[in-house]
């Protein structure tokens, strides 16, 4: 059979349509999947920090998120309804659509309850805090076999058991460990990171906020939360020992970012 013959064979020419058929429905199929799944597409998770719920709700539409405002709490001088918190937190890499928990600023404290840390990670202890309502303070590490253990839980230099009832907002400093052998960590890069984020990179590196200075262009809190380090002592990188305090000064001035900080905000 000569290759016109081949081809004219209805056999040959039923296979063949077959094998395209399902070619075309298998790309069909892929395509279909990579726009429902948004294939390879991910999103940057805005700054939803300080701002209303309806502000938040424009900015997560024009970046194509969703948000809810999934819990409340009561933070001193932060305007009513303002955005204190959001999960997934900004600059996190997500797929289209994806929703962001926001925890908002109400005008009254309400009540929550004081859960118990002892046992924790300083991470988990402080995560838990953050479902609870509640704010780490200061880590205060002492002597121990284990390191970021948490020992007790205080507020204002008194230990302070489960189950007590609390303002929401209400500041807790944990006591943890320090083993002699792990006791040492890194500074994290604040430069260009707002106030509240330099905050929970601090504590994420084992360390403690020291004194803040928040040069003439900050003039209210709301300021203050969007203001972004533009100095840090030590510097990022610098090996300190837990529980090391950091300097920061901060500022709503672009122009006072060095150059590549500046760059990526």
């Amino acid at each position: 059979m000569d290759i016109k013959g081949f081809f004219t064979n209805w056999i040959v020419k039923n296979v063949l349509l077959a094998v395209a058929l399902v070619a075309l429905f298998v790309l069909l199929a892929n395509t279909l999947l990579a726009l429902a799944t948004q294939h390879n597409k991910e999103l940057v998770v805005p700054d939803f920090t300080n701002m209303t719920y309806d502000e938040a709700r424009q900015a997560a539409s024009k970046a194509g998120v969703r948000v809810l405002v999934a819990d409340s709490v009561y933070v001193k001088r932060l305007r009513p309804g303002a955005v204190y918190l959001q999960t997934p937190k900004a600059g996190d890499h997500v797929k289209r659509g994806r929703r962001v928990r926001l925890t908002t600023n109400t005008t009254v404290p309400k009540e929550v309850a004081m859960p118990s840390l002892v046992g924790f990670s300083m991470r988990q202890a402080k995560a838990e805090l953050a479902r609870a309502g509640l704010t780490l303070g200061r880590l205060i590490y002492v002597r121990d076999i284990a390191t970021n253990n948490v020992l007790r839980q205080q507020r204002g230099g008194v230990d302070i058991k489960a189950g007590t009832r609390l303002a929401s907002g209400t500041t807790i400093n944990l006591v943890v460990g320090l083993s002699p052998n792990d006791n040492m960590t890194f500074a994290p890069k604040l430069i260009g990171k707002q106030y509240l984020h330099a905050v929970d990179q601090t504590q994420e590196s084992s360390l403690n906020v020291g004194s803040l200075h928040f040069d003439e262009t900050v003039k209210t809190y709301a300021d203050s939360v969007s203001a972004f380090v533009y100095q840090q002592r030590p510097a990022a990188s610098e090996k300190v020992r837990m529980g090391s305090e950091i300097t920061m000064s901060l500022t709503t001035d672009p122009s006072k970012l060095p150059v590549q900080a500046s760059s990526r905000k």
